[in-house]
């Protein structure tokens, strides 16, 4: 469908705006309703001018739909048309499915953790940063790594944070939460911030991107093949690592690699 397109070129993206991706999928779902409630004549009508373009034969709508001996019974036959069956059992089914499966992927606890991934981003001078927002899905969602003076800590280390964030150089051109993690580690404001810490890894726990996911299966298919079939669960795993992150593995040496194996323990024989 040409609704659902555009977020699903915007799903594809290695990299992605998180509040325009919550955004389309809000419009989607809306276009995909306003399509089921008022969408049928127009479709009806495109169909009816494609079939006297091409000399197909339209039936009478208000004809009674037919089914075989496996469909709808003899009695319910007579109340069903074929204006009823095409709308209703194929148009609405279809439009019906597809809300489901947005519903399903995007349920309200995935849009709130998403959410608050895009209220903790440091891009633009934290410009999303949104402390209310962060402390009540944090409250909502992370009970369990959290106890209740944490969560009261976390507020205040919140605000300090984000004033601090904003006048410190090293923090004020960050624009990913990965390069926020590692920048706190780096000049060691872990110490203090250690609530944010956590919860900046928990979050980097989310899967934001279907394209890492899509990527990981293109590459099993490649390694795994017909002829590879019985290759061990630990075996494959450790194989796809290194076929996926191929940009890091090309600057490992065999050298290094021997070095490393012969660091293991002692051995009866030089490598």
């Amino acid at each position: 469908m040409g609704i659902t397109d555009i977020l699903c070129q915007a799903l594809q993206q290695q990299s992605q705006d998180i509040v325009n991706a919550m955004c389309l999928v809000g419009t989607t779902k809306y276009l995909i309703q306003v399509l089921r409630e008022d969408g049928w004549d127009a479709l009806f009508t495109e169909v009816k001018n494609f079939c006297e373009k091409h000399d197909i034969e339209i039936p009478d709508l208000n004809d009674v739909h037919s089914t075989t001996k496996f469909g709808r019974s003899r009695l319910q036959q007579g109340q069903v048309t074929i204006e009823h069956y095409f709308r209703v059992e194929i148009f609405f089914t279809a439009i019906d499915q597809q809300l489901q499966e947005l519903n399903n992927r995007f349920s309200e606890q995935a849009i709130d953790l998403l959410t608050l991934r895009c209220a903790l981003t440091p891009k633009d001078n934290y410009k999303s940063f949104n402390i209310e927002k962060i402390c009540t899905l944090v409250e909502k969602y992370y009970h369990m790594d959290f106890n209740m003076q944490e969560k009261i800590n976390l507020k205040f280390q919140l605000q300090h944070f984000l004033i601090d964030a904003r006048q410190d150089l090293n923090l004020k051109n960050l624009s990913t939460i990965q390069e926020l993690c590692s920048c706190l580690i780096a000049t060691k404001k872990t110490q203090n911030f250690y609530l944010i810490d956590r919860l900046l890894r928990l979050i980097m726990t989310l899967p934001v991107s279907t394209a890492t996911t899509e990527r990981s299966f293109s590459a099993m298919k490649i390694i795994k093949s017909r002829l590879r079939n019985k290759m061990e669960d630990n075996f494959l795993a450790d194989t796809m690592t290194i076929y996926i992150e191929r940009e890091i593995a090309t600057s490992i040496t065999s050298e290094s690699i021997i070095d490393d194996f012969k660091l293991i323990k002692e051995r009866r024989s030089l490598l």
